[in-house]
């Protein structure tokens, strides 16, 4: 092949390729050695059919796969002999080419940045620790103790009341008419629990065993049920039960009734638990300070195709909470006023997750491959039995796929190289201080950047934001400041195949009166196919 660079300006880089017709035949000759043993033809054997008459049967499409087989080819030829790390999948077009002739490519792409030495010794942080208080174990112990409370049924005549539990046979009907998956019985209801959609629980309060109702309710615009997005329904509904919750007594035979074998032991449990809480708040807000120092240290040119698949990412999400606040149009409109603010957020991702990615390749910083099994057991736990080995085998054989689901893990354990170099200091603080350290840091976190494939929800805050009132669609969950490694970047082998269906979340499949849980779904990975 022939190849002329036609651009060479900064990260940007353009080539125009030749593939001789002499190379592309061939192909199709190797194609059709292939095949021809696989065709059947009225009045020849199996696999005798003439090679001219395979030929002009499946001449144009075995020239396309040879074409694009030979294009895939030259790209990688390209990018080893000019030693190019593409940010993003390189854009490729067909200029010239047809049956017999040359065919002539033009390849696109920006390339990863020459990442100056990671300047990381000398590094000082401080800790801040919190230890649980007696008041937050009881408060935990409560919790417990109030969610396995009983039920004993009501004197007659009792009126429902918020706290209160009543058993009902329901048919909801929109229009006038029955619905599928609105009819039930039995279904047991916890009045003031907020698990049933806006208003279904509230007209139940007061009523008494054997009542009859209809309940006039609105289905959330955001339902998962299409034809019951936003409609107004009615539920009739019987009631032939109330119950009154009977609370536990947090002691001992509360503890043996969980399996433990005292108080104090679940008391201890608990404790560990908050302190688990707490240590992870502390490595948070000693993340971002760690961040924020790179930040400030580190300065180089990004890819803006990899800057502008990250906005893409961050406007999503800020649109998509918008669109559930009171005031969508004020929400997004305060939104839009910060716009390039979260730009310049996008870069700084993209910058930090270079970084990171730089600083674990000298070092040694690797996700081994037990690791990597545990990862993917885990994510396969996402979809139905069925279906998770299917998705094993779909990340065994996609680097992609496969690198999305390394990254946040391959960051933490950067992040943890880090911290192990730094000179760390603590200092004892109470929760409240702590959580307003973190609020008023609208830097750091978990940076990352295309392709990073996360959906876990920590260390939410985008970071480098002006430390202004937060809009509506607030900021702190919806832009996260972490930064992808970039051992995501698209330089890896291009489109990755659909991944196997995931099952539906479960109230789906409860009665249409229960409102949804959202389903979190794995991000695709972000690879544009070479045409």
């Amino acid at each position: 092949m022939q190849t002329v660079e036609t651009l060479n300006e900064g990260l940007k880089r353009a080539y125009r390729i030749t593939i001789p017709s002499k190379d592309i035949a061939a192909k199709v000759d190797g194609e059709l050695k292939k095949v021809a043993p696989q065709i059947r033809m009225p009045g020849f054997r199996p696999g005798k059919v003439p090679a001219n008459l395979v030929r002009k049967m499946h001449g144009p499409q075995l020239e396309q796969e040879a074409l694009n087989t030979a294009v895939q080819e030259s790209i990688q030829k390209l990018l080893t002999e000019q030693k190019l790390r593409p940010a993003m999948q390189p854009a490729v077009s067909l200029e010239e080419g047809g049956p017999g002739q040359d065919a002539v490519i033009s390849v696109e792409l920006e390339t990863l940045p020459e990442v100056p030495e990671p300047q990381i010794d000398g590094l000082t942080l401080e800790r801040l620790t919190v230890e649980p208080t007696e008041a937050e174990v009881d408060e935990a112990l409560q919790r417990i103790a109030q969610g396995q409370k009983s039920y004993d049924p009501a004197p007659e005549g009792h009126a429902a009341a918020t706290g209160d539990l009543v058993v009902i046979d329901y048919e909801g009907k929109v229009g006038g008419k029955a619905f599928e998956g609105g009819k039930g019985e039995a279904m047991r209801v916890e009045l003031g629990s907020g698990r049933l959609i806006p208003g279904f629980e509230d007209q139940l309060i007061g009523a008494k065993a054997g009542d009859q109702r209809t309940l006039n309710v609105t289905f959330p615009a955001d339902y998962p049920a299409e034809n019951l997005k936003g409609k107004a329904a009615t539920f009739d509904v019987t009631v032939s039960e109330v119950q009154i919750a009977r609370e536990a007594t947090a002691d001992d035979a509360f503890a043996k009734s969980m399996g433990l074998e005292s108080l104090e032991q679940l008391r201890g449990l608990l404790k560990g638990q908050l302190e688990q809480e707490l240590n992870g708040l502390t490595r948070t807000h000693m993340k971002r300070k760690l961040l924020d120092r790179l930040a400030e240290t580190h300065s180089f040119e990004v890819p803006p195709s990899m800057v502008e698949a990250e906005f893409n990412q961050i406007w999503q999400q800020l649109e998509h909470e918008a669109s559930h606040e009171e005031d969508p149009e004020a929400a997004m409109a305060e939104i839009e006023a910060e716009r390039e603010d979260y730009r310049a957020i996008a870069e700084r991702r993209v910058r930090l997750g270079l970084l990171l990615s730089e600083i674990g390749t000298r070092n040694d910083v690797q996700v081994n491959q037990n690791e990597m099994n545990q990862l993917i057991m885990q994510a396969a736990q996402q979809y139905r039995p069925e279906d998770r080995q299917r998705f094993v085998e779909y990340i065994r054989n996609e680097p992609m796929a496969a690198a999305q689901l390394r990254a946040p893990l391959f960051e933490d354990k950067v992040v943890d190289f880090l911290f192990s170099k730094a000179e760390i200091s603590d200092r004892a603080v109470s929760r409240e201080e702590l959580q307003a350290e973190i609020e008023s840091t609208e830097t750091g976190g978990h940076v990352h950047g295309p392709g990073c494939g996360h959906d876990h929800d920590h260390d939410h805050d985008h970071g480098a934001k002006p430390k202004a009132k937060k809009p509506a669609a607030k900021k702190a969950k919806a832009a996260e400041a972490e930064a992808a490694p970039a051992e995501v970047a698209a330089e890896e082998k291009p489109k990755a195949k659909k991944a196997p269906a995931k099952k539906k979340a479960a109230a789906d499949e409860a009665p249409a009166a229960e409102a949804p849980a959202a389903e979190a779904k794995p991000k695709k990975a972000k690879a544009k196919k070479a045409e």
